[in-house]
């Protein structure tokens, strides 16, 4: 059973910056770098001593390889940055997933500040593009104090049309059994998880794509799990499928480096996208299933329908 946090995902804490930024701030990366959750160190033939996020390249002459174990962090889903051009300060959203998002800019009620849009401001980013959020200006002259802005995102687009469509079972194994279904009293049960499944799976067994669509977003680098919400609850390995109505798929508490897919890779329903695990909040091994679609800033679940080997599955609410 399972309540990954998929919710509302700042790409950054806000930070504060002096009104003077207005006049000369270049550019500021909003979300901090991922962290690897391993680095690797080697030494090449001349003795010498290097690290790096990916193991060398099997063509180098290299010895000792060593894996050194790091605390993985959830990836950066957009940046903002704040640029002058020709007089005017502008805050852009660098989407950073293969797949659209909803952006909103505030600077937490400082009336300091103003944007055109007026903030908070929205806007809707292309995967893997950027967009002028907002253009900012000081109120009043001489101020010096801090503004704080924040930039919240929500994967999809808010204009998604969902389509009546008849998924596939998301996992190869013989035997289907349901732990918890729709609004299951465990963690069923707020709006991105209310129509969620989960599926019981053995650690390792296949995950398959429930319907055609791109891969978005994947995490693959945890490796624990618990009961502690606030520790386990955004560290689940997971896919994210886009599919071509808008909606999207996610397929949840995969195993370690069990994902087998890339970001922006087109899949097929029936291909395998991944192991099922046991990662983040969870009492045991499943696949935590869930369609969703962006509502405008909030992220929502929708019942689907799926077929199994003896016909149309069943999901109603358990537990």
């Amino acid at each position: 059973m399972s309540k990954p946090l998929f919710h509302l995902r700042r790409a950054g804490s806000p930070r504060s910056l002096p009104i003077a930024w207005i006049a000369c701030v270049l550019a500021l990366c909003w979300a901090p770098a991922a962290m690897p959750a391993k680095i690797y160190r080697w030494t090449d033939a001349s003795g010498i001593a290097h690290y790096g996020d990916r193991p060398p390249d099997k063509r180098q002459q290299v010895r000792d390889v060593r894996t050194i174990p790091v605390r993985a962090e959830p990836a950066a889903v957009a940046r903002l940055r704040i640029e002058t051009s020709n007089g005017r300060t502008l805050a852009w959203a660098d989407n950073l997933i293969d797949g659209p998002i909803e952006v909103m800019l505030d600077a937490d009620g400082d009336t300091s500040i103003t944007g055109a849009p007026a903030l908070p401001a929205r806007a809707t980013v292309a995967a893997n593009a950027s967009a002028v959020v907002s253009v900012l200006s000081a109120v009043g002259t001489g101020s010096n104090h801090s503004v704080a802005l924040r930039l919240q995102t929500v994967p999809g687009d808010p204009n998604a049309r969902p389509r009546d469509v008849l998924y596939q079972l998301p996992l190869r194994q013989s035997e289907q059994r349901i732990d918890q279904g729709y609004g299951g009293s465990f963690s069923h049960n707020d709006e991105q998880n209310y129509y969620a499944v989960d599926f019981v799976a053995p650690i390792g067994t296949p995950v398959l794509a429930a319907r055609d669509g791109i891969v978005m977003e994947i995490e693959s680098d945890f490796d624990k799990a618990g009961l502690n919400l606030e520790k386990f609850g955004g560290r689940a390995n997971f896919v994210r499928i886009l599919h071509d109505d808008g909606t999207m798929a996610l397929y949840a508490h995969l195993q370690e480096n069990g994902v087998v897919v890339r970001v922006g890779q087109h899949v097929r329903a029936g291909q395998q996208i991944g192991s099922s695990g046991n990662t983040g909040f969870t009492t045991g091994p499943h696949l935590h299933f869930v369609v969703q679609v962006n509502r405008g800033m909030r992220l929502e679940s929708i019942p689907f329908r799926m077929s199994g080997p003896q016909g149309k599955l069943a999901f109603g609410s358990s537990r």
